[in-house]
């Protein structure tokens, strides 16, 4: 038997304005639903019915629809980036503006507040998703020595260690640390003022002495953040902007 199973949309009763598919697991021993980009999964068991599946959303159809809304209130909310001349891009608290040209290898350099972008002529790309492709390359590559610059600095301070860095985009959190040290950050935090970066990393490398959210571990995070919960909250607040 799989591990898992993902089934197609199912169509929901006719009372319940919205579609769900079902995700069984042989390691789940409950049902839980999860609504992301509008889309709702109902994970469950394999020894769950179908019709007790149907039951189960039923009792939180009201739920579901609530967050259904907010979700699509927040996507609507979303930058639409363009990636032309002219375009403008947040970055560490300042506005870059693109200036895109065509040349023989593409590049991208910082100048001041402009960000060139060197498109190849020879790319069967659009110039636009060429562009987009490259400056998304840029922004992990700045997110990645930065990053990897504020860690070394924040556990130096703690007398504390990791063993990698690493970077990419994550639907639920900006930044993971494992057990055995491993940090892990969301790149488009370089969207944000310097010092919402400043207090994740503060976060993650607190974790590497505690692997919880306790008193300690906000102490901690405040040694290095003083200004952590206004940033915490800003982050919150502003986190779902942070995208190309």
């Amino acid at each position: 038997m799989p591990l898992f199973t993902r089934a197609s949309p199912l169509k929901a009763p006719t009372i319940l304005p919205f579609t769900y598919a079902i995700v069984r697991s042989a390691r789940r021993r409950s049902i839980s639903i999860e609504i992301s980009s509008a889309e709702v999964i109902v994970r469950a068991p394999f020894f769950v019915a179908a019709a007790d599946l149907e039951k189960f959303v039923l009792a939180k159809s009201v739920w579901i629809q609530q967050k259904l809304v907010q979700q699509a209130q927040q996507l609507s909310a979303l930058p639409q980036r363009l990636y032309t001349t002219g375009s403008e891009l947040p970055f560490l608290g300042q506005t870059l503006t693109l200036v895109v040209n065509k040349q023989a290898q593409a590049n991208v350099v910082q100048l001041g507040t402009q960000l060139l972008v060197g498109l190849s002529s020879r790319s069967r790309l659009t110039d636009e998703e060429q562009a987009r492709r490259l400056v998304s390359l840029w922004y992990q590559r700045q997110a990645l020595y930065f990053l990897t610059l504020k860690t070394d600095a924040a556990v130096r301070i703690l007398g504390l260690k990791y063993t990698e860095i690493t970077i990419k985009v994550t639907r639920s959190k900006w930044g993971h640390c494992t057990t055995r040290g491993a940090l892990q950050y969301n790149w488009q935090i370089f969207l944000a003022p310097e010092p919402i970066v400043d207090y994740l990393v503060a976060h993650e490398v607190s974790h590497l002495r505690h692997h919880n959210h306790s008193p300690a571990f906000w102490q901690l995070v405040a040694s290095l953040c003083p200004d952590y919960k206004k940033h915490r909250t800003w982050l919150k607040a502003n986190g779902l902007q942070l995208t190309l």
